[in-house]
């Protein structure tokens, strides 16, 4: 692949994105010739001199009240709403440019697809109700081994995240790795016309953000809409799981390529399993390589699976890309593991929906350990009225996957007693609905050498449990430094980055 000729923000670029190039009689408006931007920033903190700001708003900030901020930082132009430039605290210098928008998060989006625009080599869009961020990391992996990547940093992934990875995007780059996240309906078609992927994957999906989405046909219809909206000459990948994704996918796209180990799986986009070792990573071959992933549990392979699939497509073979996916291991609260002691933590907090703790429990379920295995299970967020039905099933799911305990916490709580109440054995759960009176009630029954797996809603924070683990079981161990993924801001007041799941 060859990478694209050096992009200058100018200030006739930034007015063609914009739209601002014609004047109301249709006429084209002069542009500064001697104008340029080194970047696009929207966070006062981190911009450097030369950008170009983006004054972002939202229901608890305002950036158009840091311009003057902005200005000081290096800013040498800024794009606002309307009158709204007038509210800043402190002056603007002289002659400082300002691109009046009606809404400069739409505004962000348009910068983005301009700037996408330029990029000649091939965008990969993916997206799914679980693991879009592991698979981004896996895909990102696999390329690297003959292409220059960039992909989505952290979990950059929504209608802020998007536009500023398609910004950030460096000189030398040669293919793009762009996810996407949604909570609410309409969010993947956008991004999808901002990002213009070439090649669209849809991982999975399940009952996630009910209270935005409906119902999983809701999830089904959001998700698949990266797919409808990519271009006859895109390439399109979705996993095989559950069997309402590919069936609804070849209703879209009569040339999708399904991607798993079952029946439903293209011959060519098949893997068969070859065993599992002791720590719970499933050995597959994928034509003829042999892959073990570094992440665990059939979850971790089928995630490889995609990814190489997808580097495949784009011309790295399997055997070459395979070795940077082996070398990834677990990280950021996304099935990480610590010992404490003799105890091994498995944290699983980044997110929870049913889909996602069905694959934690079965990762934990595969592990041979001399031990007794738990599951503390938080409450997953954002399920509407189906929450109380999906925490119960799943709540039975965790019982029936081989653990000597579970703890119920929150909403699964309630869950624990709904099930005893109608008949189910409780010998084998523990029901706390304050995760804070989880240690109390827990720590007396521990030995301090089992494998417990922590796993809950990234509002519930189960990882704040870990240091009382550690004063508990391991005074001599290294302390957990609490951290918050979505800590990632893109606006002087707090635009978060992070999508909706």
């Amino acid at each position: 692949m060859t990478t694209a000729p050096p992009f200058t923000w100018t200030d006739a670029a930034v007015r063609r994105a914009l739209g601002l190039d014609l004047g109301e009689d249709g006429s084209a408006v002069p542009a500064d010739s001697a104008l340029r931007y080194t970047g696009v920033c929207t966070d006062t903190r981190h911009l450097t001199p030369g950008s170009l700001f983006v004054a972002l708003r939202g229901p608890r900030f305002d950036g158009h009240r840091f311009l003057g901020q902005a200005a000081a930082a290096g800013a040498v132009g800024a794009v606002v709403e309307g009158r709204r430039a007038d509210v800043h605290d402190d002056p603007l210098p002289p002659g400082f440019p300002l691109y009046r928008v009606s809404d400069t998060l739409v505004a962000l989006g348009q910068l983005g697809r301009f700037r996408r625009r330029s990029f000649i080599g091939p965008v990969v869009g993916l997206t799914g109700s679980s693991g879009k961020t592991t698979v981004k990391e896996m895909l990102r992996a696999a390329l690297s081994a003959r292409f220059q990547v960039h992909a989505t940093p952290a979990n950059q992934n929504n209608r802020v995240g998007v536009p500023l990875t398609l910004l950030s995007v460096p000189a030398d780059a040669e293919v793009m790795v762009v996810e996407m996240g949604t909570n609410e309906p309409g969010e993947i078609s956008l991004l999808t016309r901002i990002a213009e992927p070439d090649v669209g994957l849809v991982i999975t999906v399940s009952e996630s953000h009910l209270e935005g989405l409906g119902s999983l046909e809701g999830v089904l219809e959001e998700k698949l809409s990266l797919l409808a909206q990519l271009p006859p000459e895109a390439r399109a990948f979705v996993g095989d799981s559950p069997p309402e994704l590919p069936r609804a996918a070849r209703r879209i796209r009569d040339d999708i390529r399904v991607v798993g180990f079952t029946a439903d799986a293209d011959a060519q986009c098949r893997a068969r399993v070859a065993g599992t070792d002791d720590q719970g990573r499933m050995t597959f071959h994928l034509g003829d390589a042999a892959v073990r992933p570094g992440y665990p549990g059939p979850h971790g392979a089928t995630n490889a699976l995609l990814a190489l699939t997808v580097a495949r497509e784009l011309g790295v073979p399997v055997d070459v890309a395979a070795p940077e996916v082996e070398a990834l291991t677990p990280s950021g609260l996304r099935g990480e593991s610590l010992r404490i002691g003799a105890m091994e933590l498995i944290l699983d907090c980044y997110n929870a929906n049913p889909q996602s703790v069905r694959a934690a429990l079965d990762t934990v379920g595969a592990r041979l350990w001399p031990g007794r295995r738990l599951a503390v299970l938080g409450s997953m967020l954002e399920l509407g009225r189906m929450s109380g039905a999906l925490h119960r099933e799943v709540l039975t799911y965790a019982l029936g996957a081989g653990l000597d305990r579970v703890v119920a916490v929150g909403a699964f709580a309630e869950a624990a007693r709904e099930l005893t109440a109608a008949g189910r054995d409780g010998s084998r759960l523990l029901a706390v609905p304050d995760p804070a009176q989880v240690p109390a009630h827990l720590f007396p029954l521990l030995e301090g050498n089992e494998l417990v797996l922590l796993k809950g809603s990234r509002g519930v924070r189960m990882e704040s449990l870990v240091p009382h683990f550690q004063a508990a079981f391991g005074a001599h161990d290294a302390a957990f430094e609490a951290h918050d993924p979505e800590a990632h801001t893109s606006g002087s007041t707090g635009a978060g980055t992070g999508g909706g799941d």
